[in-house]
C-alpha cells in the first residue's frame, strides 16, 4: 500500500512543476501533443464478519480484510483533423486476508490461503469527434492472483443526439479466465500433487441511451446480457449432505444473466442533486434481484459537499442452494453459498468531498479530495465496512 502511495505522489509532484510553466490562458488550447489530462489515486480498506463461510459448508467464519489501491492516468491529444485521442491507463493491486480460504485444510492454524495479492491493469483508447458526437473506443484488461488469472478485451461505440443532450453507447466484453482448482486437503485424492485447472469464459453486451431532458433532469437507461460458460463452481467450496457425506461445490456450466436499469439525476438549484438508480435482475439460476439506490450530494460552502447515499437489495436465491446438512444425493447440483441464497441487504454511508479553488493544500492542481465511508449488512448475518480515498491531479 504505501508503495503505491509514494510512487503516486513522486508522479504528481513532477506533474506540478510541469503544470506551473503551462501558461494560464491555455484553456482553450487543443493541443496535438500528448498531455496529461487527469490522475486519480484511491485506496480503500474493507473488512467484513459473518458466520456462513461457503469453505465450510455454509458454516463458520467470514472474516475478511482487503487492502485496496489504484492509480489511474488519463493522457490526451488531439489530431490534425481534431480527432480527441484518449488513453486511460490504470494498475491496482489488493491485499487480502481470509479466515474462510484459510480453512481449505481444516487441520491446519494458518495456511497459505489464508491470504494472498491481485493486480489488476487496463489500458482504454477512445477516438471521440467532437464534433459530429461519435466515440469509438477499445480495451484490455488483466487480473492475476495465486488461482485465478483473466484477461478481458472490450469494444464500445457511443453517438450523440443532433443536439447533444441524448447519447446511445454499446458496448461488448469478453473475459476469458483460467482457475486453478484448489480442493479442500480433506477431499483430495491420496498422493495428489499440484492443481488441476480449468476455464470460464464470460462475454457481455450493453446497451445504454442517456438523454438531458431539461436542465434539472437528467436519465440514463441501460440493459446487460451476460453469458457465463465453463467452470462455474469454485472447487474450495464444501457442501455437507443430509447423510454426513461431504463434497465439492458442483454448479451448471453455464450461466446467462440480464440486468435491467434506470438512473436518474434531478438538479435543485446549485447546491442539491438528487441521484437514484433502480435495477432488475433475473438469471436462468432462478436467482432474481431488486437494487434501489439514492444518493444526495448537497454542496455547504464552495469548497466542500456532502453526499449521504443508501442502497436496498433483496433477491430471491438460486434453486441450487441449500444450508449446511440440508443437499440429498438427489441434488444434481449445490451449494451452501450464502451470497446465492435469499436475503435482502442495505448499504449506506457518507461521502465528503474537497474541492478548494486553490486546490488540496494550497498546490493549484491538486483538485480533489475525496473520502467515502460505508457499512453493509444483509440478514443472513453478514456485516462489512469500507473506507475509501480518492485523490485527484488535473
Amino acid at each position: 500500500m504505501k508503495r503505491i502511495f509514494i510512487s503516486g505522489f513522486a508522479l504528481l509532484a513532477l506533474l506540478q512543476a510541469r503544470a506551473q510553466n503551462i501558461p494560464a490562458d491555455s484553456s482553450s488550447y487543443k493541443s496535438t501533443k500528448l498531455k496529461l489530462e487527469e490522475v486519480n489515486l484511491v485506496s480503500s480498506y474493507y473488512k467484513q464478519d459473518g458466520n456462513n463461510s461457503a469453505v465450510t459448508g455454509g458454516i463458520g467464519s467470514e472474516h475478511l480484510t482487503d487492502i485496496a489501491n489504484t492509480i489511474d492516468v488519463k493522457l490526451i491529444k488531439y489530431g490534425q483533423t481534431g480527432i480527441k485521442h484518449t488513453f486511460d491507463i490504470e494498475a491496482g493491486i489488493d491485499h487480502y486476508t481470509s479466515a474462510s480460504s484459510d480453512m481449505i485444510d481444516l487441520s491446519a492454524n494458518s495456511s497459505a490461503s489464508s491470504s494472498d495479492n491481485r493486480f489488476y491493469p487496463s489500458l482504454t483508447y477512445l477516438r471521440e469527434n467532437e464534433e459530429n458526437g461519435r466515440t469509438l473506443g477499445i480495451g484490455v484488461s488483466s487480473s492475476t492472483e495465486f488461482d485465478y488469472q483473466s484477461f478481458g478485451g472490450n469494444i464500445m461505440f457511443s453517438q450523440k443526439t443532433k443536439d447533444k443532450n441524448g447519447e446511445f453507447t454499446a458496448k461488448f466484453q469478453t473475459f476469458i479466465d483460467q482457475l486453478k482448482l484448489i480442493e479442500p486437503v480433506d477431499l483430495r485424492n491420496p498422493g495428489s500433487e499440484g492443481y488441476g485447472s480449468a476455464n470460464r469464459n464470460t462475454f457481455a453486451g450493453t446497451l445504454s441511451f442517456t438523454q438531458v431532458v431539461n436542465k434539472n433532469l437528467q436519465l440514463m437507461i441501460v440493459g446487460d446480457v451476460i453469458s457465463q460458460n465453463g467452470y462455474l463452481s469454485l472447487p474450495f467450496h464444501r457442501v455437507y449432505f443430509a447423510d454426513g457425506s461431504v463434497h465439492q461445490e458442483k454448479m451448471p456450466d453455464s450461466r446467462l444473466k440480464i440486468p435491467l436499469g434506470i438512473r436518474a439525476s434531478y438538479f435543485f438549484g446549485d447546491n442539491i442533486i438528487i441521484r437514484a438508480y433502480y435495477r432488475y435482475y433475473s438469471d436462468d439460476w432462478s436467482l432474481k434481484a431488486h437494487t434501489a439506490d439514492l444518493e444526495i450530494p448537497v454542496k455547504l460552502t464552495q469548497a466542500f459537499s456532502l453526499s449521504p447515499f443508501y442502497r436496498y437489495y433483496i433477491q430471491t436465491g438460486t434453486k441450487y442452494f441449500k444450508p449446511y446438512g440440508e443437499h440429498t444425493q438427489a441434488d444434481e447440483f449445490y451449494t451452501s453459498n450464502y451470497d446465492l441464497s435469499k436475503f435482502d441487504s442495505s448499504f449506506f454511508g457518507m461521502g465528503m468531498k474537497f474541492t478548494p479553488p486553490n486546490g488540496i493544500f494550497g498546490l493549484k492542481h491538486w483538485s480533489t479530495l475525496e473520502i467515502r465511508y460505508g457499512h453493509y449488512t444483509r440478514t443472513t448475518n453478514m456485516t462489512s465496512d469500507i473506507i475509501s480515498i480518492n485523490i485527484k491531479y488535473k
